[in-house]
């Protein structure tokens, strides 16, 4: 059959399985969007790049699956480049492909023109400049394998206008391609790693985006219960281990609690599965877990001994290794070990409620939402306070239902990636949490939101200022405030009521308990706007630079 350029992409995304893009249209990909208009594939108007580029990593961070999200040339490549850097830290796998000024015009500083392929080379997994309409049979699929394999992660295809347009003679193959690759784990450093793990006197698991990637979080479950091994979590990491269980000690880093970065440094072995060593994690490398021996397990061998030098380590699928440890592991009651735990978490608690019955403290609001959503409730944040307070003190039970940008921490990510994991997750309830600040950097996609009629509830916590900036300048910087307070004041109710969506804001309702139970349980799209102290800080923190037994805040 005869078909475009344009036409092969589409017809090739239908065969991966897409079945949703985001995106907004301009003239370099306009012959995409033709070849789309006759497509079952249903396309998604953003109202910013950025916006469809988190979109689609809402629909990628619940699914596991790679979503697709369309560009034009120049400044709407240069939009996306912020979704695609965050996508690429945090191993998600997206598709972003963008329409370029004609082949034959490149280097010439045409309308709309930047160089697609050297913006992305260093925020990709892998990209592509297609050069020749035959090669989009080969990229496409490759571009799927590329993203799902290994070590998730982003591919950005560049496809010429010229191209998009060029008509050939050819047959879609139904084979595009076999994505899952034999892995060769090394079973006798399995047996090292377990003999290691069963002399231990006080192990413990780390466990990261890694373990959500691979779905492998049960199998940690399986080991650690049978062994006693205790775990802590990365930012990315929680929701693989119930926060309830006796065994699970918490977020470890920068803001993690006192108890759980002080039980990790007592640690003799630590089996850091699906993890990078993250500073934020860390603190200071050099002293973090200084006497213990390092078991390090990662899909991506260039983590390995990067940042801290093992003693064991394997690079392959964490699932593969856990499920070909288990075995290995004996059964074990480190009651020792457990009773050391039970001290330290005694001695230093968390913070917890300030004022029981103010709904709009932090704290308070994320423990009532505790109790009003259920475990398979999505929720979404933004960075900043509120991103922290939520990990803290919110009870995720299960993986890929915490959802935020952690490696390059980007402002604007909540909403539009809440817009993505309800349009893949239709029959659960997504929540968004973000500070005002956030909120702003991508507030358009309200009508994003509005016109999709979805199952996103928005709550804002407001305090009129970049909180975590704030906070930093009052505790590190002798409280010289700069650039971190909002000389106007926004209602973001009147706001969102301006978008078409139902808002409240807490602060004026008699019982905002009852007002918050009715916003959630509304399958309609809806904004909370809470106001809450501009001096609330959300602690314990670790300084920069420093280690994470040097928290500030922790009583």
């Amino acid at each position: 059959m005869k078909l475009s350029g344009a036409e092969i992409i589409i017809k090739l995304l239908e065969k991966e399985g897409i079945e949703v893009i985001a995106g907004i249209p301009g003239g370099s990909s306009l012959p995409m969007y033709n070849a789309l208009s006759k497509s079952s594939i249903k396309h998604i108007l953003a109202r910013h790049e950025q916006g469809a580029g988190f979109i689609s990593q809402g629909i990628a961070r619940t699914t596991g699956k790679a979503a697709v999200c369309f560009a034009t040339s120049g400044p709407g490549v240069t939009n996306l480049l912020t979704a695609i850097a965050d996508a690429k830290l945090d191993s998600v796998p997206i598709i972003a492909i963008t329409g370029q000024v004609p082949y034959k015009s490149m280097g010439t500083d045409a309308f709309q023109e930047v160089d697609t392929y050297g913006l992305t080379v260093p925020i990709t997994k892998h990209n592509f400049l297609v050069r020749s309409v035959e090669e989009l049979t080969y990229i496409i699929p490759k571009a799927f394998e590329i993203a799902e394999t290994g070590r998730p992660g982003p591919v950005v295809i560049d496809v010429p206008k010229d191209i998009q347009n060029q008509i050939i003679e050819i047959e879609i193959s139904e084979n595009i391609g076999n994505k899952d690759k034999a892995i060769n784990i090394d079973i006798y450093e399995i047996e090292k790693i377990a003999h290691a793990v069963n002399k231990a006197k006080k192990p413990l698991f780390i466990i990261g985006g890694g373990v959500t990637n691979s779905d492998s979080g049960y199998l940690v479950r399986d080991i650690s219960q049978k062994n006693d091994i205790p775990v802590a979590a990365t930012l990315m990491g929680l929701g693989n281990y119930p926060s309830e269980s006796s065994l699970f000690i918490g977020m470890l880093g920068m803001h993690g609690e006192v108890a759980t970065n002080l039980i990790v440094n007592e640690a003799d072995l630590v089996l850091a599965f699906g993890i990078r060593f993250d500073d934020r994690a860390t603190g200071d490398i050099k002293k973090f877990c200084p006497n213990a021996t390092i078991v390090h397990v990662d899909i991506d061998s260039a983590e390995i001994d990067k940042l801290k030098k093992s003693k064991y380590s394997i690079a392959g699928d964490v699932k593969e290794v856990l499920l070909k440890l288990k075995p290995f592991i004996k059964v074990n009651k480190r009651e020792a070990w457990k009773k050391e735990i039970k001290d330290i978490k005694t001695k230093h608690l968390m913070p917890e409620v300030t004022l029981s019955d103010d709904i709009n403290n932090p704290i308070n609001l994320i423990k009532v939402l505790n109790g009003l959503l259920d475990d398979d409730t999505i929720i979404t944040t933004d960075v900043g306070q509120h991103q922290m307070w939520v990990a803290q003190h919110y009870n995720f039970r299960r993986p890929r239902k915490f959802i935020t940008s952690g490696g390059l921490g980007t402002m604007g990510f909540g909403l539009p990636a809440a817009i993505g994991a309800a349009v893949a997750n239709q029959d659960k309830k997504v929540v968004c949490i973000s500070g005002d600040g956030s909120f702003m950097m991508n507030l358009q996609e309200l009508s994003t939101l509005q016109e999709l009629n979805l199952n996103v509830t928005v709550i804002i916590l407001n305090n009129g200022c970049l909180g975590l900036v704030r906070q930093q300048q009052e505790l590190f910087y002798e409280g010289r405030y700069i650039a971190c307070k909002f000389k106007s004041k926004q209602d973001f109710s009147l706001i969102a009521a301006g978008f078409g969506i139902k808002s409240y804001c807490l602060k004026n309702e008699k019982d905002p308990i009852c007002t918050l139970k009715k916003a959630l349980l509304n399958k309609e799209p809806c904004v909370i706007d809470v106001l809450i102290n501009e001096n609330e800080n959300v602690l314990p923190m670790v300084p920069p630079g420093g280690g994470n037994c040097e928290m500030v805040g922790g009583k």
